[in-house]
């Protein structure tokens, strides 16, 4: 009786467990294709999943922060769904490579088009981004998504440092340190080129002492035929020489 009631207490904790862990992970995410580093460039997935058993989603629609524009947000094209971009002007202009932009885009709205989002299914819809603002550690992309059935999700809580998780949180983007040349990818440093000299010259050496090690024994193997060899014909020449003293 006492082995069933742990098995059975284990199985509804267990249960509880996948169950909060599905709801926990089933939020709007976004996540980046690699590296998305402050002042460069990055393509990141929008990752929404369906939490309803009953509806699909029809409608996606992420906003970007007007307080960290960004110069280019470009969707890429997705089968069954049709990109709208919605654009913004900016109260002080943003310069970008000697230019000043007054107008960045502010929303990217997808909408059903021959697709959707079922029940127990996740779509990721794609953007390229920059150039990335380099005095923040995160962009808040505030989403909201709309199902079929007329229920509208509002993922726009921002997490409070030191809380609990909101309900719906909103997509959060982090980005990492500056990189050199402002691509999503870091100039080799001063140290890592001196390494890899050593590692180089280091090999050069170990090179050098196999090939002396193998000429030292090639000289060796050489030198100790030749001594074979005399000591045959020494031998050969003792047997010749016992042989007639015993004809004689």
């Amino acid at each position: 009786m006492n082995v069933s009631r742990t098995f059975l207490a284990g199985g509804i904790a267990l249960s509880s467990v996948v169950l909060l862990s599905g709801t926990a992970f089933a939020h709007v995410s976004v996540q980046p294709q690699g590296e998305a580093a402050k002042g460069g460039y990055a393509t990141v997935n929008v990752k929404v999943p369906n939490e309803r058993d009953n509806a699909s989603t029809v409608k996606v629609e992420i906003n970007f922060p007007l307080d960290h524009p960004l110069a280019s947000v470009m969707p890429q094209p997705l089968p069954g769904w049709k990109a709208e971009v919605t654009k913004s002007k900016l109260a002080k202009p943003l310069e970008l490579h000697g230019k000043k932009i007054n107008e960045v885009v502010s929303k990217v709205t997808w909408t059903a088009d021959g697709s959707k989002i079922g029940p127990g299914q996740f779509q990721q819809f794609p953007l390229s981004l920059g150039r990335l603002p380099e005095d923040t550690d995160e962009l808040v992309l505030k989403a909201i998504q709309t199902y079929d059935n007329k229920e509208v999700v509002r993922w726009i809580e921002e997490q409070k440092e030191g809380a609990e998780e909101p309900e719906n949180p909103a997509p959060v983007l982090k980005l990492s340190a500056a990189s050199a040349d402002h691509h999503g990818g870091a100039a080799p440093s001063a140290s890592a080129e001196t390494d890899e000299k050593a590692g180089h010259d280091d090999k050069t050496a170990d090179h050098e002492e196999t090939a002396a090690a193998s000429s030292a024994t090639d000289t060796t193997a050489r030198v100790l035929g030749v001594i074979g060899i005399l000591v045959g014909v020494a031998g050969v020449a003792f047997g010749v020489l016992a042989g007639r003293r015993r004809s004689a």
